[in-house]
């Protein structure tokens, strides 16, 4: 039964209007992709705008290039351990591949590089230029580089080098796996689209007011109280 039909109504044409937002929301109207999507490709982009660590990361592995290394890398399958075989070629390291097993021997610091300048190919969605270079998928390409920078950290500890083993485990965390998660994405800062963001923001703010609002009306309108 209705005790309130002003507020009940009320209440009612708020939901209403709530529901047709919604169903706007998710129509494919915004450059082919609904408000969801649209929103989410934004915030990503802004997201990877300020994840770019691959000059950073330069200036502190510049350390690191009169430092030889001697690995044994035990991958899990032959054609992983070959395709990371070429990584370390083109890093100038010699790698010596054994079944699954790579032993490499080179410079740290220049392998570590190697792997900056592919993840900064990645981080720029240069996909083409990684094809140039290994003649594998591109993200499967620096996928390897973040095993093998994996399997370094691991085996540097073992030989307690735990300063070195520390900083491939940042370039593989910062750079390699940033770079692999939003290939694809254009990098973008907060500040270009301002406008778009605070709008979004503020609009997400009222819009679940509003929605609090339409069911504290209706409920008041057949009588109930909602608890504080």
């Amino acid at each position: 039964m209705i005790y309130n039909k002003k507020e009940f109504y009320g209440g009612a044409a708020l939901l209403a209007v709530f529901f047709v937002i919604l169903f706007m929301m998710f129509q494919p109207i915004y450059h082919g992709h609904n408000a969801m999507q649209f929103l989410d490709h934004l915030y990503n982009s802004i997201s990877k705008g300020s994840i770019d660590y691959s000059g950073q990361l330069k200036t502190e592995t510049a350390p690191y290039k009169d430092k030889s290394v001697d690995l044994i890398l035990p991958y899990k399958t032959e054609a992983e351990a070959s395709q990371s075989a070429a990584l370390f070629t083109q890093a100038g390291a010699t790698a010596a591949l054994e079944g699954s097993t790579l032993h490499v021997t080179g410079s740290l610091g220049a392998i570590l590089d190697a792997s900056l300048d592919d993840a900064k190919l990645m981080y720029d969605n240069d996909g083409d230029a990684m094809k140039a270079k290994y003649p594998i998928d591109p993200r499967r390409a620096l996928f390897n580089w973040w095993t093998s920078l994996k399997l370094m950290d691991k085996v540097l500890k073992a030989q307690g080098e735990f300063e070195a083993a520390k900083m491939a485990g940042t370039v593989q965390t910062k750079a390699i796996e940033a770079s692999y998660n939003y290939y694809g994405i254009d990098a973008q800062h907060i500040t270009e689209d301002l406008a778009l963001v605070s709008f979004s923001l503020i609009f997400y703010v009222l819009y679940t007011l509003w929605y609090g609002f339409a069911i504290l009306f209706l409920f008041e309108g057949w009588g109930l109280k909602l608890s504080h």
